[in-house]
């Protein structure tokens, strides 16, 4: 008897003369048949029991790996995101199972996807895909041909920009889909700081300067300067911001220590961090993210990218309330 995963493949691989052809004489996949694929085989049983849940990134298995397409579950805790990243050549499609997930395109508004809804696409389309709900996700995504590039891009200013591989870093599939797991990589178990930082910005689903600008407006946003006194009065500050320095922002923003800040009402407070230029903020935010603070973020370009947009920057004096300590 044939699982339900046994099953769905088999019918993937019915109705499948279409197009182009695979490496492998397979025959590719448009992205509606991907879709219909996913849908299908979110349908089938069988593969459920196989998905976990890990705080310290996505949990992904591929599930299927054929000469035209390939199959993937991934499963999302609050927080959880890619970052902007492309497919290569692949086409691809996906759909949400349970919970809900978010897609971020440049220039466009971010949309929430709930059950049984998706996407489909054509190769080289580039988004962010996050969970910023209260509650874990599950997704099933196809590509056709199967997923081998993945490349990566930081937002500027509504323009996507190419992400700089740490020297040495493998182009394959296993290295991008590591990207944010935290995985020890290299030698011993050591992480470079490019490492480091990219695996951050992976969980993270950054602001641009006008971003960052708009969701301090709403209720509920905090933009916090986590710079130290000097940069402060030799750069400005950003009126309204909340300064709470690097060497104490864990204790000040954690809902559970005794030495928070009054704005540290629960793990659903959204914190937007920025530095000089969002290079720590980056880090620092995906330490707030390992407290359990899920919304926590940052701004690409820090305060020099404030400054630059034209945003209203002041001197570096503190503002009453700020946290600023040794």
């Amino acid at each position: 008897m044939q699982s339900g995963i046994e099953n769905a493949v088999a019918l993937q691989a019915q109705g499948s003369l279409v197009a182009g052809r695979g490496e492998a004489g397979g025959v590719l996949k448009t992205p509606e048949q991907l879709a219909d694929i996913v849908s299908r085989f979110a349908a089938s049983d069988g593969w459920m029991e196989r998905v976990r849940l890990r705080t310290d990134g996505r949990w992904y298995e591929r599930m299927y790996h054929g000469p035209d397409h390939d199959l993937w579950v991934i499963s999302w805790l609050p927080g959880q995101s890619t970052g902007f990243h492309d497919h290569g050549a692949s086409s691809g499609a996906f759909v949400v199972v349970t919970g809900s997930l978010e897609e971020r395109r440049p220039g466009e508004q971010a949309q929430s996807i709930y059950p049984g809804r998706g996407r489909s696409f054509g190769p080289e389309y580039a988004h962010d895909v996050g969970n910023g709900s209260l509650g874990p996700a599950i997704s099933i995504h196809a590509y056709s041909p199967p997923l081998d590039e993945m490349n990566e891009y930081e937002l500027d200013e509504g323009r996507l920009v190419p992400r700089e591989r740490a020297q040495g870093q493998a182009d394959g599939l296993d290295e991008v889909w590591r990207v944010g797991e935290q995985k020890p990589e290299g030698r011993g178990g050591r992480l470079s700081i490019e490492q480091m930082l990219s695996a951050a910005r992976a969980r993270l689903q950054r602001l641009s300067a006008h971003e960052a600008h708009a969701a301090s407006g709403k209720a509920g946003a905090i933009l916090v300067d986590i710079r130290p006194e000097s940069q402060r009065a030799a750069e400005g500050r950003i009126p309204g911001a909340l300064v709470v320095e690097r060497n104490v922002l864990e204790w000040r923003l954690d809902p559970a220590s005794s030495a928070r800040l009054a704005v540290a009402t629960d793990h659903d407070v959204h914190v937007i961090l920025f530095c000089s230029e969002g290079y720590a903020s980056s880090l620092a935010a995906a330490a707030l993210q390992d407290l359990g603070l899920w919304r926590a973020t940052d701004m690409v370009g820090g305060f020099k990218a404030w400054r630059a947009a034209g945003l209203l920057v002041g001197d570096g004096a503190l503002r009453s309330g700020s946290i600023a300590e040794g």
